[in-house]
């Protein structure tokens, strides 16, 4: 039965419901329920996204009375004849005045810095005259190797403002990777850092930067940011973001096609080349609005905040709170420094309403019996979210019991490909242990058995039936679209199969299991691999674990043939032992069931993931399959590319 940890108040306060108003005008149903209104939301897609329009009260030119001119996938059009900006949107900031503090930056490199509405509207009109000196214009491309912070923010924006296409690797990101991606999208104009500080830990990147530009003809302006150290001398030929930013300018914005091209996002790249998925003005604009104003309830008088660096999508997300006028909270450093409290009490300095983290760090800090509200004043916070990885039972329990027991908490799972999310929470629906409370609002999201159709209470494909407005313009250089196809139609044609296990049950909650290209499938049984590490990462001698299935070659009918492989990192001082192996055996064993016990059980020092955190389980399974590494994995990809080597040994 499911466990309910949190329930709305029958009468509470809340943006969705305001919506539900304007939906009405549009066809659609007034009042809190939810289901009603998902159900309409995906049901009359043009209705839905004209009221989201309509509400949001979305700045542009053109008539917006079609959202959905053709619905096609891929191919939609949305909105056609209509011209915006997402940067105008985003920095309209209502209900704030131009005093208003809006972004706060805290590093672990320098001091903090504060802008106020004014000040950043002004740096966007100096960065985007700036740019327009270097040559910039529509559909040029101008990219940032740089950390979360607010000259990134300002680059980004002021590019948008330009009709330029924006894109960002973080620091942390090594040379190759950076070239990786950006080879790819050719950009003229590259912002970069000369290091930074995670923790106590100086890393310089003067070196990286020298070959990132070797590799980069295409960059005709260097803009140089002494981050690490202000004295840090400029490259050759470079100007430096004070340059950049030294002439006073008027705030202007070139509106553009709703579909004109915004910003490059990368894929993770573990097999090949990054995917570079395009995203466009118009489609990022209503989803952000969607997404903070009606799911997570951002207004004027929120404080927002994301964990994330300058290359993951939840960057892009977090910085779309202006545009529901919230103040953005940005972090550049080591999360858990000095403590893994660290993140916790800049929550409490900043007042923050809404803290939005990962999974794998609310684990963390349940795993070291942290309890955040008994060390700082969380008293302001409403709202916590997840995402990244499935949030077990267990990680929802210690939210509550530890937090705050009267916020919503919102786990959430979308992708890059539409840097916003198909599931997630809404303040007016209960929040189930371990579930995701509801499908997102104009995400028509499916499970499809093995037959292609559609199931309830049992796992299948996550799919999306019908078009998104943030759904990729396409790839990058994908002139006919092949690479775009292949990407997500092969399988299911006119259908988006994401690739994670999707269990949507009776009452609308989804459960997210792993992604559906690492399955487990034993006795014929197909088993997500989050409740495996949900299980074994919870015993206080286990750090990380990773879990693949190897078939024989020849495998029997029943699908019971192959080696269910478990790799674990033991907590220091902790051997894995037989003693360790049987008790991971029994709790596998009798909180799950006898198929989830691995057949072969190994240590290893540190388990290879992506540079947003991801764990690597289809190139794993592939190099013990003998596949040579190089061949089942991009090392630019990885965090530790060492990581790989024990597994080579392993085949």
């Amino acid at each position: 039965m499911s466990e309910i940890l949190w329930r709305p108040a029958p009468d509470a306060a809340a943006r969705i419901v305001d919506f539900a108003d304007t939906a009405a005008r549009h066809g659609g149903p007034a009042g809190r329920d939810y289901d009603a209104l998902w159900r309409w939301s995906v049901d009359d897609l043009d209705g839905f996204w004209r009221a989201v329009w309509e509400h949001f009260d979305v700045p542009a030119e053109g008539d917006p009375s079609v959202a959905l001119a053709h619905e096609s996938m891929p191919g939609a059009r949305w909105f056609p004849g209509v011209r915006l900006n997402y940067a105008e949107v985003v920095l309209r900031m209502p209900g704030r005045a131009d005093d208003d503090v809006v972004v706060v930056s805290r590093s672990q490199s320098r001091d903090e810095v504060r802008l106020t509405a004014a000040e950043l509207r002004d740096q966007v009109a100096r960065a985007r005259a700036g740019l327009v000196r270097a040559g910039a214009g529509p559909g040029d491309r101008v990219a940032a190797y740089a950390p979360n912070i607010p000259e990134t923010l300002v680059l980004l924006l002021a590019a948008a403002s330009l009709g330029a296409v924006f894109s960002s690797c973080a620091p942390e990101f090594g040379t190759q990777s950076v070239i990786d991606r950006l080879q790819q999208t050719e950009p003229t104009v590259l912002l970069v850092v000369d290091g930074y500080r995670y923790g106590t830990k100086d890393v310089p990147r003067t070196d990286e930067v020298r070959q990132i530009r070797e590799a980069l003809p295409s960059v005709s302006t260097l803009v140089w940011l002494p981050y690490l150290d202000r004295d840090a001398e400029a490259p050759d030929g470079a100007i430096t973001w004070d340059d950049l930013l030294g002439v006073p300018a008027e705030l202007a914005f070139d509106r553009v096609d709703f579909d004109h091209p915004l910003y490059v996002l990368f894929s993770s790249g573990t097999t090949g080349l990054p995917k570079p998925i395009v995203h466009g003005h118009g489609g990022i604009t209503l989803e952000h609005l969607k997404g903070l104003g009606l799911h997570l309830d951002l207004g004027p008088d929120d404080t927002f905040f994301w964990f994330s660096t300058t290359g993951w999508m939840m960057w892009n997300f977090l910085v779309s709170g202006l545009a529901v006028g919230s103040t953005i909270v940005l972090f550049d450093g080591n999360p858990a420094h000095p403590g893994l409290d660290a993140l916790w009490r800049l929550a409490e300095e900043t007042s923050m309403t809404y803290f939005g983290t990962s999974a794998p760090f609310l684990l963390q800090c349940r795993k070291e019996d942290l309890v955040p509200r008994k060390i700082v004043d969380l008293s302001t916070l409403r709202g916590v979210g997840s995402t990244g990885a499935p949030l077990p039972p267990e990680g929802f329990r210690w939210v509550y019991e530890a937090v705050g027991e009267d916020l919503v908490l919102g786990s959430i799972s979308g992708g890059t490909d539409v840097c916003s999310a198909f599931v997630g929470g809404a303040p007016t629906v209960p929040v189930v242990a371990g579930e995701i409370s509801r499908r997102c609002l104009g995400c028509a999201v499916d499970s499809y058995d093995e037959s292609g159709h559609p199931v309830v209470g049992s796992l299948g494909e996550l799919v999306i039936t019908r078009p998104m407005p943030s759904m990729p313009v396409g790839f990058w250089g994908d002139t006919d679209g092949s690479r775009y196809r292949a990407a997500y139609f092969e399988d299911i044609p006119g259908v988006w199969r994401h690739g994670d296990w999707i269990t949507i049950s009776e009452s609308g909650t989804c459960t997210i299991t792993g992604r559906s290209d690492a399955t487990l499938n034993r006795g014929g049984v197909r088993l997500g691999t989050s409740e495996f590490y949900s299980v074994v990462e919870a015993l206080p001698e286990v750090v990380d674990s990773l879990v693949v299935h190897l078939e024989d070659a020849e495998p029997d009918g029943g699908g019971g043939a192959g080696t269910l492989m478990l790799f674990v990192v033991t907590a220091e001082g902790v051997e894995a032992d037989d003693t360790l192996r049987a008790r991971i055996a029994r709790e596998l064993r009798t909180r799950l069931s006898p198929r989830h016990v691995p057949d072969e059980l190994h240590a290893v020092a540190v388990l290879p993931r992506t540079l947003s955190g991801k764990k690597l389980e289809v190139p794993v399974k592939k190099i013990l399959q003998g596949t040579p590494i190089e061949r089942a994995v991009a090392k630019g990809a990885v965090t530790d590319p060492q990581a790989l080597e024990v597994f080579a040994t392993l085949r």
